[in-house]
């Protein structure tokens, strides 16, 4: 017999917080930052960010969707072979993350 509790807990519906939770909160927030203990937590020089990769665990959903694409761009992605829908979503995330660092780095 197994004593392993799993919950799931759907993150788009949470429930409310307690007072207590809230108390919490707030008595935390109060706290000056020079009152938070980082010594265990390594800096991030030069040498972390060159060997640094996102996150190897998080696997985005996928959304079945119908898109209108030119006939010789679709006939150039099927042209290397298997794979050609995964090729696309790889273009298309990594325009996305280029259009997103430049929106971060031009707010700077």
């Amino acid at each position: 017999m197994s004593k392993t509790v799993r919950y799931e807990v759907d993150l788009r519906n949470l429930p409310p917080l307690t007072d207590a939770q809230k108390a919490e909160i707030k008595a935390l927030k109060a706290l000056p930052e020079e009152h938070t203990d980082t010594s265990d937590i390594p800096p991030l020089d030069s040498a972390f960010w060159k060997s640094a990769v996102r996150n190897p665990f998080y696997k985005p959903t996928k959304t079945s969707t119908t898109v209108r694409v030119d006939s010789d761009v679709l006939a150039w992605l099927k042209s290397q072979g298997k794979g050609y829908q995964t090729r696309m979503n790889a273009i298309l995330r990594r325009a996305m993350l280029a259009e997103i660092e430049r929106t971060h780095n031009d707010r700077k």
